[in-house]
Formats: structure tokens, C-alpha cells, sequence
């Protein structure tokens, strides 16, 4: 595996680190809430069991999560890419995702960027658990099986 040094972009990766960074800090300042995406969507789905004023700002959140590409696309080409899997493959990725979510009490958002941030002890667990499953995955697709 090269970098592509076309397809480099340290610049736009520290800005986009430094405003997720941001966004995190004035959550926990402002709302008192993590920034993890599974418990902001589950909380969002489960609206009849979400007081009002926290649906409002989830709700926001999502939509500038969706938004956000096309925002970006008005000062920047996007990159283009392609996905090579199925639709059945991406829908059971998907669903083994969500159960890793479940099982795992939230998502690498929430786990590596703010658990860790607060020093969490099972955060540091979950991330150093998802990050060796995900090398040791990557390793055995692309030098193993050559996929």
C-alpha cells in the first residue's frame, strides 16, 4: 500500500480534525452531551422516549452531518470514489456495524475522540479493540487474499 500523493490532503485532514475537535468541545461545553453519533441517532429514532429539547439539537446535528458534503462541495470538489461492494454486502456491513455499536456502548466517534478525550478506561479498550480489529481485517483482505 503507497499514499497517493495526488490524493493527499494533510491540510484538509488537520482542518477537518481541528473542526470535529470543535464541534466535540462546544457539545460537552454547551449540552453537556458526547458527540458519539450512534447514542445522538439512537436517542433521535427513539423520539417518544427523547425529552424535546434534546430531539431539537440531535436533529440538527444529523442534518448538519448530512449537509456537510454538500457544503463543502461549494468551496472544494469532492473526492470521487467508488464502492466495489454489493448491495447485500453493504447492507450486512451496515447491520454487523450497528450490532459492534450495541455491543460495543457506542460508536468510534463516540469511543475514540470523545472516551478518550475524558480518559475513559473502557473507551481506550473499545478503540484499542476496534483499531487491532481493523488493521488486523485490512492485512489479512489485502495481503492475504489480495482483495
Amino acid at each position: 500500500m503507497q499514499i497517493q500523493w495526488e490524493v493527499f490532503t494533510p491540510i484538509h485532514s488537520f482542518f477537518g480534525g481541528t473542526l470535529i475537535g470543535l464541534a466535540t468541545v462546544l457539545l460537552l461545553f454547551f449540552k453537556g452531551r458526547i458527540a458519539g453519533i450512534s447514542g445522538i441517532l439512537g436517542a433521535l429514532m427513539q423520539s417518544h422516549h427523547t425529552p424535546a429539547d434534546h430531539y431539537q439539537w440531535r436533529a440538527f446535528f444529523i442534518m448538519g452531518l448530512l449537509l456537510s458534503s454538500f457544503i463543502y462541495s461549494i468551496f472544494a470538489v469532492l473526492p470521487r470514489f467508488t464502492i466495489q461492494a454489493n448491495w447485500l454486502m453493504l447492507i450486512l456491513a451496515g447491520l454487523l456495524v450497528g450490532f459492534g455499536t450495541r455491543m460495543g456502548s457506542g460508536c468510534t466517534s463516540g469511543h475514540g475522540i470523545c472516551g478518550l478525550s475524558r480518559l475513559s478506561t473502557r473507551s481506550f479498550v473499545a478503540t484499542l479493540i476496534f483499531m487491532s480489529a481493523g488493521v488486523i481485517a485490512c492485512f489479512i483482505f489485502l495481503h492475504l487474499i489480495g482483495i
